[in-house]
């Protein structure tokens, strides 16, 4: 709640939050819990007049509540709430290299298209990078180059909805990797470096 209202008072308009465990509880068990309760800081946020998205982070360990299902089902829940779609952690979620097509990323963007609207396509919040995983999901951040994340079938899927918005390099060599990231993005798309 300090980083969204001190977030926001700095000219933030987007505040991230991992939305935490399934402590092995069933998913939907721990939604009923996390939903109102998210409900609880919207409504502060309100009262304080801080006018920012909060966006539960897509994680990539199958334990933890954030799968695309779980973000999409907090964001329909209320306002003031859209998902902070981390692709990365969406393909090391299943832990057995999924998740890495142009027809899963294409299946995943109609999804989040019909139950959240197309204009949320135009203002999504991406995390990228690179990312090691095993049978439970996320181990760590890579580079772009040690992964084996389609970053092109990525880009093909986001670009043939109409998507925009902000991605973040998250890459342990932030700086090299955001500019592939722009360079894949720009012969994708066809648009020119301005």
């Amino acid at each position: 709640m300090d980083a969204a209202h001190y977030g926001y008072l700095a000219g933030a308009t987007d505040i991230i939050f991992h939305p935490g465990s399934y402590f092995l509880n069933d998913p939907a068990e721990v939604l009923k819990v996390a939903i109102p309760r998210l409900k609880g800081c919207i409504d502060e946020l309100r009262k304080s007049g801080d006018k920012v998205t909060i966006r539960p982070e897509t994680m990539g360990k199958s334990a933890m509540l954030g799968s695309f299902e779980d973000a999409i089902a907090m964001s329909k829940a209320m306002d003031m709430v859209q998902p902070c779609l981390d692709f990365a952690h969406l393909h090391a979620r299943p832990g057995d290299g999924t998740m890495n097509t142009y027809d899963e990323w294409a299946k995943l963007l109609e999804v989040y298209k019909r139950e959240l609207g197309a204009e949320a396509l135009k203002s999504l919040h991406i995390h990228l990078s690179g990312i090691e995983y095993g049978p439970k999901g996320e181990k760590n951040h890579l580079t772009l180059a040690e992964a084996d994340l389609d970053l092109k079938a990525l880009f093909k899927a986001l670009h043939e909805f109409g998507c925009a918005g902000r991605i973040l390099c998250e890459s342990p060599i932030m700086e090299e990797d955001a500019l592939k990231m722009k360079k894949a993005w720009m012969k994708v798309s066809g648009e020119r470096d301005k």
